[in-house]
């Protein structure tokens, strides 16, 4: 994360739009302060729900044991819910019953609300105060499996929320106690929609779910709905969190920027210092009818992403970057659910495993995701047995060390055996922005082959180069089973959304160019050739710079690169009729973003703007890397490859 001076935090001037409520004038001040021009209109008010028969459900439900969990999320919240209930059961006998379960109160206002009545929470919810925090509580409790959890709403639902406590097993019983009203005067709210119809506003910033809903809900009674989804394509658009950042995209419009910390002053900030550019770049002419007069983006508006361009080798307006691992354990909204869910039984919830991915993809500004699974699931219904064994990693207990052996080895005639991970594949679509492609994967044939012969991971890899030496129709045999169940297994991945695929070459490293092309490069082409035409292909091998004209003797559209070589070598050697991806070496991201921004300029400078350049890292992201400079790598590459 990078630290903003004062001087270059500024709008110069951008005009400001805003639709805060309690805070209005708290707002207007921040966007004065950071040199813009506010225009703040009060977007909603709280109203109680009158005959709240949820409320009241929820209370005797409490009363009577059935609840083991209550989730309180807003201090106003928790005073309507005592409002609600109180005609209906005796307050000190409910607030008794609370006292006695497991309460979790969502930030200070909540506390404070919880001691007027002299309830003490058993847990706070950390700051930023969001969903992902409140699921990282939940993780450090007993498990949730089978346990009713109340959830007191705040005005709509927290789908993310409810998924979250669903895919860890629990009941969710959702309690609303208010409801969101537009302003009772709605005046200045109109104005402001009719000024960013007429394209007099250059950032918009949201702070809450609802407001976008009421901005549509005017605009729908003012008559210009389509004009405000043009202006949405021109103007900055900047979200207070994620789940307000969903409901913009709900509505089909794309965020372009978030604070790490979900609160109106960092949200103001980063708006500050970054609109300028962002809308620089929005404001270039539109090139398609269909641009202008679409709605919402398409079932397919990743297809013109910058990711699937650059697979394509066509010019884009800024080099996209996504990183391998960009989910995983250096995130501490991962370690938060792995410590509660071991590793496969993760890679089987497809739930959790979108919630992993999209977090990390909200979090960091990627260009792209990459479904959340591990290579080696794929060979369990092969007949593999397969568990992580914590500190050592994967490990195979019926190995593959002869030809009877490779005999036993199952055909995969199909993919239901993997349902969970078309399952994954589906969800993370389903719950990632539209603009934004997703990329499967699997090993590849030696990658495999190297884990099932030599039970888990190798140094030296004695027992796979034995088999490949000294039985050539063993491995044959092998090689070719595992390019079938590649190929199957990665088109079904496409045909449940993925719009490309990586193929992980992870130990191909450890062989001579010559063993390569005679042992391992047939299967790889095969299994390339094998998947759904159009779907762009990226072919990663590490280890061995060597091995990168072999790498390019396939169809892949995309050769990965890691950091053992410099990046226009690499190009040149793959040749520039087809794309490359890389090449940071993940080492940089433990040092200081200056050195991280100075390395990253130095990778761009290597590609040198040619077209079809996917800035990635060398391998996958270490554990030790500090979030904030992964952050500061993906902002890096955006700012200095604008175009």
């Amino acid at each position: 994360m990078h630290i903003m001076r004062e001087s270059t935090v500024h709008f110069e001037g951008l005009r400001v739009a805003a639709f805060e409520s309690r805070r209005a004038n708290e707002m207007a001040g921040f966007i004065e302060k950071h040199g813009g021009i506010p225009f703040v209109a009060p977007s909603m008010r709280e109203v109680a729900i009158e005959h709240n028969q949820a409320a009241i459900d929820f209370a005797n439900r409490l009363l009577t044991g059935e609840v083991d969990l209550f989730i309180a999320t807003t201090g106003v919240g928790f005073r309507f819910l005592l409002r609600s209930i109180e005609r209906h059961v005796k307050r000190e006998l409910f607030l008794q019953t609370l006292s006695d379960i497991t309460t979790l109160a969502r930030g200070p206002k909540v506390v404070a609300a919880m001691r007027e009545v002299d309830l003490t929470p058993s847990r706070r919810i950390p700051a930023p105060h969001t969903w992902r925090e409140i699921l990282a509580v939940i993780d450090t409790l007993p498990s949730a499996l089978g346990q009713v959890v109340g959830v007191q709403e705040y005005g709509l639902s927290n789908a993310s929320l409810t998924a979250g406590l669903e895919a860890r097993g629990a009941h969710v019983l959702s309690v609303p106690v208010y409801q969101w009203d537009l302003p009772e005067d709605v005046g200045p709210l109109e104005n402001n929609v009719s000024a960013l119809c007429r394209g007099d506003i250059d950032v918009v910033l949201f702070t809450s779910a609802r407001q976008v809903a009421h901005l549509a809900l005017i605009a729908e009674k003012l008559g210009c709905s389509d004009e405000l989804n043009r202006a949405t394509q021109r103007i900055v658009i900047a979200s207070v969190g994620p789940a307000t950042s969903d409901a913009i995209q709900a509505q089909g419009w794309k965020v372009d920027l978030e604070p790490e910390h979900p609160k109106m002053g960092p949200l103001v900030a980063i708006a500050a210092a970054r609109s300028k550019p962002i809308l620089k770049q929005k404001q270039k002419p539109v090139t398609t009818a269909t641009q202008l007069s679409s709605d919402a983006p398409p079932p397919d508006a990743w297809r013109d992403s910058p990711f699937m361009k650059a697979c394509r080798l066509e010019p884009t307006d800024v080099t996209p970057v996504w990183l391998m691992r960009q989910a995983g354990r250096y995130m501490a909204e991962y370690r938060a659910v792995r410590k509660r869910v071991p590793f496969l039984e993760l890679c089987k919830n497809p739930a959790l495993c979108s919630e992993v991915m999209c977090t990390a993809v909200k979090r960091l500004g990627v260009d792209a995701a990459i479904i959340f699974s591990d290579l080696l699931p794929m060979l369990e219904p092969m007949g593999l047995e397969l568990t992580y064994a914590p500190g050592d990693g994967p490990v195979i207990h019926n190995p593959i060390r002869t030809a009877l052996d490779v005999d036993r080895v199952d055909e995969l005639e199909d993919v239901s055996a993997l349902a969970f991970v078309m399952e994954t594949v589906k969800q993370t679509r389903q719950d990632l922005p539209p603009q934004l492609p997703l990329i499967g994967f699997a090993g590849a044939p030696f990658t495999l082959a190297s884990y099932a012969i030599e039970g888990g991971a190798s140094r030296n890899y004695l027992n796979t180069k034995t088999l490949m030496y000294s039985d050539p129709g063993a491995w044959r045999s092998l090689m070719e089973r595992l390019a079938r169940a590649i190929t199957i297994y990665l088109n079904g991945q496409i045909a449940n959304g993925a719009q490309a695929v990586q193929i992980f070459d992870s130990w191909a490293g450890c062989l001579a160019p010559e063993d390569y092309r005679n042992y391992v490069l047939p299967y790889v082409q095969q299994v390339i050739s094998g998947l759904e035409p159009g779907v762009p292909v990226i072919n990663f091998a590490t280890g061995n710079p060597a091995l990168l004209p072999l790498l390019a003797d396939t169809e892949a559209a995309v050769i990965g690169v890691d950091w053992r070589t410099q990046l226009d070598h690499a190009w040149q050697t793959t040749g520039f009729n087809r794309a490359v991806q890389g090449n940071l070496e993940p080492a940089v991201l433990l040092t200081d973003v200056a050195t991280i921004r100075k390395r990253a300029q130095h990778v761009l400078n290597q590609a040198g703007g040619r077209p079809g350049h996917i800035f990635n890292l060398g391998h996958g992201i270490l554990q030790q890397t500090p979030v904030d400079h992964a952050i500061a790598l993906v902002d890096a590459v955006h700012e200095f490859s604008s175009r």
